[in-house]
């Protein structure tokens, strides 16, 4: 997760483009909100309208087909006020339209507006397919070629094979100055370090969506270069190139380094224009934990592929987890360690003071995968259930104890009633006060750094899972939801995936997508709406003035604190719309 400090030439560029920046926020994207990339037959489809005057509510609606022919009729709900921002709007239900095809919605109140959306077979297939392939092109130390590129190629940057271990990091067996090679994985966001916290958190997710819906992905094609190995699935060849990167990342003792990183950002150049040195950063309990139990997870889904894999994960996470048990408390503290050791290191941190749910997922993950009694604490769990991210990953270990009842007894039931209360209230609000009719996005406190991943996605994913527990439509429907809001049922009118909709993210901050010939890659996730604009404090980033939280959004480049991408939530966005897929 990029935090950007401006170069001489970024700081242009911002000045150039402020104007600019003020268009791209919320731009003229009309009233009506709804998802522009589709719809699938039998999905509830609505639209929120905005309306500019509360004395003048809709009169009119209706939809037409290609031909201009009228094809349906309705009526607008009763006006109501956005909880978060206070304007009125009014939702249109059209779901009993349920004819593949294209159509545009019209809508009047003082004006006539219209909005273009289709309805198909399968109509996230695509949107999954290019949400898994960025991480092709977030690939370090190869280019990109075609025709795996598909107009999207870029030479190699990052060999990582003459990377130091920093002071921070050295033992006795490797001092400081220490030459190892540590190539490939995925670049981690906008910038291009490569975090051990982060990719377990988003291999853990990989992984998970995956046990849920194998058929799927099995048949999958993501047209990479390890395509053409039979054995295994596409999603799963992607995702190796990121595991052995983290095999890597282990020192000799079984720990695992926080980070592989320069001192500093680099600034919007390609990958192979960069020249700063590379380093990996101090060994982490937390950083070690999440090893542990991405790799255990990974040794248990590749058994039926690969048993060299399986065998060398195995051994790579139990080593990992007796070094935590022997280091329980090794923090990372991105001052105190600069205070101590040079060169200082000012990329991004993934700090976590509070590895009880990391101790709890690594050892839900080494039973799961090897019945051995000493990994089999998990059922005393006392955690709070509240939803996962990076930094806290107690309820990846919930969901797996829920997905492997026969393992977790009586506990796996308590978990599942804790998630399905937890998720109470929101399905109601989606019912009873959303504009936007879905479970996210109806308070002030659903908007923060990266909210569309760990606020919106994940909450739908957390709805798939109930609904394969509960088979209740309700949890189904509201996951659905949540995919409209992404992809343009919101109060911004964005679709927040690049390449996708009439009105797409196009200007994230993504150095890959920036200095690419043929301009932003597709199937990026953007982060979102973020009232604390930690970029307008520190790199002049202008917002209009008095933005509602849920609007505080700018589709610019330099904007990090709203727009970036990384490969954490990338994640959440194929599990929902996979997880949607596949039930259709």
């Amino acid at each position: 997760m990029s935090h950007f400090r401006f170069t001489q030439s970024a700081a242009f560029l911002a000045c150039a483009f402020v104007l600019v920046a003020c268009n791209h926020f919320n731009p003229d994207n009309g009233p009506i909100r709804l998802n522009q990339v589709g719809f699938a037959p039998d999905q509830e489809k609505t639209a929120t309208v905005v309306i500019s005057n509360i004395k003048v509510p809709i009169s009119n609606c209706y939809i037409t087909n290609i031909a201009g022919d009228t094809v349906w009729r309705g009526e607008a709900s009763e006006t109501m006020l956005n909880p978060v921002s206070g304007k009125p709007c009014q939702i249109v239900d059209f779901s009993d339209l349920t004819a593949c095809g294209e159509y545009t919605l019209y809508v009047e109140n003082d004006q006539m507006s219209n909005l273009q959306f289709q309805i198909s077979n399968s109509p996230y297939r695509e949107l999954t397919r290019q949400a898994l392939r960025a991480y092709y092109h977030q690939r370090a130390s190869m280019a990109t070629e075609e025709p795996y590129a598909e107009g999207f190629a870029r030479p190699a940057g990052h060999p990582d094979d003459h990377v130091l271990v920093h002071a921070s990091a050295a033992t006795d067996e490797r001092p400081a100055g220490t030459v190892i090679s540590s190539p490939g994985g995925w670049y981690d966001a906008g910038d291009y370090n490569k975090y051990i916290v982060n990719s377990g958190y988003t291999m853990g997710v990989w992984l998970m969506a995956y046990e849920l819906n194998k058929a799927y992905f099995d048949t999958l094609r993501l047209n990479i270069p390890e395509s053409s190995i039979a054995y295994l699935p596409d999603m799963l060849a992607e995702a190796m190139y990121n595991l052995r990167w983290m095999l890597t990342m282990q020192d000799t003792d079984g720990g695992v380094y926080h980070k592989l990183t320069e001192p500093d950002f680099e600034s919007f150049i390609a990958p192979d224009q960069c020249r700063k040195p590379r380093y990996v950063v101090m060994k982490t309990t937390a950083a070690t934990l999440d090893f542990a139990a991405s790799m255990a997870m990974a040794a248990r889904v590749y058994a039926p592929f690969d048993s060299a894999f399986t065998q060398q994960a195995t051994e790579a996470a139990k080593r990992a987890y007796a070094w935590a048990l022997e280091h329980p408390d090794v923090y990372y503290d991105q001052d105190a360690m600069n205070a101590q050791f040079k060169p200082e290191i000012t990329t991004g941190a993934y700090p976590d003071t509070c590895v009880a749910d990391e101790f709890y997922w690594a050892k839900t993950e080494l039973y799961l995968l090897t019945k051995e009694p000493e990994y089999n604490e998990n059922p005393h769990s006392t955690f709070v259930y509240k939803p996962a991210a990076w930094g806290d990953v107690a309820e990846l270990a919930d969901l797996e104890w829920m997905m492997h009842p026969d393992e977790g007894g009586h506990f796996s039931i308590v978990r599942e009633a804790q998630l399905l209360a937890y998720l109470k209230q929101d399905l109601k609000d989606a019912e009873t006060i959303s504009v936007h009719r879905c479970p996210y996005g109806n308070c002030e406190n659903d908007f923060f750094w990266g909210c569309n991943s760990e606020g919106c996605c994940w909450r739908g994913v957390e709805c798939l899972y109930a609904y394969r527990l509960t088979g209740d439509e309700q949890y189904r429907i509201n996951a659905e939801r949540c995919l409209n809001y992404i992809l343009g049922q919101n109060a911004t009118g964005y679709c927040y995936v690049t390449g996708f909709g009439s009105r797409p993210t196009s200007h994230p901050h993504h150095r890959l997508s920036y200095t690419n010939p043929h301009g932003t890659i597709p199937g990026f996730l953007a982060g979102g709406p973020n009232p604390a604009q930690q970029d307008r404090i520190t790199d002049g980033v202008k917002y209009p003035k008095n933005v509602p939280a849920d609007e505080s959004y700018l589709d610019f480049q330099p904007s990090y604190a709203s727009n970036e991408v990384t490969i954490n939530w990338n994640v959440t966005l194929f599990a929902l719309t996979a997880g949607i897929d596949a039930l259709e």
